[in-house]
């Protein structure tokens, strides 16, 4: 196969477009229950086989629920379940190196215009949720675990004040759970724990003065040292060889 080729379509991907098809097109929308696998099959032209295989590959995605006993419906279809699976796919990529900063740039690019948004959306209730994070985060010190949990919800609350669920769903899944992690130890090994969280004390106080300005610089600064954090750290040790560590207690970084 010459280079840009694409190979073709499975019997099983055929079918997966077919049923896709029917979903995009509106002929089964969401909450939609699909017939049952014989009249289904029947209906796309497919063996009971294919049909079978093609709504278990969408249930994976998302677009169908499996009911047991009930049957086959379309999902609500919503951006925060279809782009779920996105951060599952992050953590598979732990050992590409070139990957990860790839998806470091992205967030680079997203998240300080998105804190900028929601500086300008943000109500009451937003900000005090995202201050409990805060606190925790303070109060968990060097526990990697709290510290990974409440930082991510931390970012998800602050997106989250924009009222874009598409937005708040990618920058969740470019983060990835396993990657927070892995910086956390890192930043707590290093002792550099303390200046990634003053960083997120000066988002925090940027969103409370509803300054887009000063919100989307402080949020830049922090993904930038994240990283180059990130950066250093790969440059010195190879990713596949486990949890990361720092020998440098005065390197910067963020989470």
């Amino acid at each position: 196969m010459s280079f840009g080729e694409r190979s073709p379509l499975s019997l099983t991907d055929k079918a997966i477009e077919q049923i896709r098809e029917l979903v995009r097109s509106g002929a089964l929308p969401p909450g939609a229950k699909l017939p049952p696998e014989p009249d289904l099959a029947a209906q796309l032209g497919l063996s009971r086989n294919l049909a079978r295989e093609a709504v278990k590959a969408l249930a994976v995605a998302r677009v169908l629920e499996v009911r047991r006993g009930d049957g086959t419906y379309v999902t609500s279809l919503q951006p925060s379940l279809l782009l779920e699976g996105l951060g599952g796919a992050v953590d598979l990529l732990q050992s590409d190196a070139g990957a990860l900063l790839d998806l470091m740039e992205v967030r680079r690019l997203l998240e300080p215009v998105a804190t900028a948004l929601a500086a300008t959306r943000i109500s009451d209730e937003d900000l005090a949720e995202a201050k409990r994070h805060l606190d925790a985060m303070r109060e968990a010190r060097d526990d990697v675990e709290q510290l990974n949990a409440h930082d991510a919800a931390f970012h998800r609350a602050v997106v989250a004040a924009t009222g874009n669920e598409s937005l708040v769903t990618l920058l969740e899944g470019v983060s990835g759970r396993t990657l927070r992690a892995r910086i956390w130890r890192g930043l707590v090994d290093g002792q550099a724990a303390g200046r990634t969280l003053a960083e997120h004390e000066a988002i925090f106080s940027a969103l409370s003065r509803r300054d887009a300005a000063l919100s989307q610089a402080a949020a830049l600064l922090h993904v930038s040292n994240t990283e180059q954090w990130l950066r250093d750290h790969l440059d010195a040790t190879p990713v596949a060889s486990g949890t990361p560590t720092t020998t440098d207690g005065d390197r910067s970084g963020q989470m």
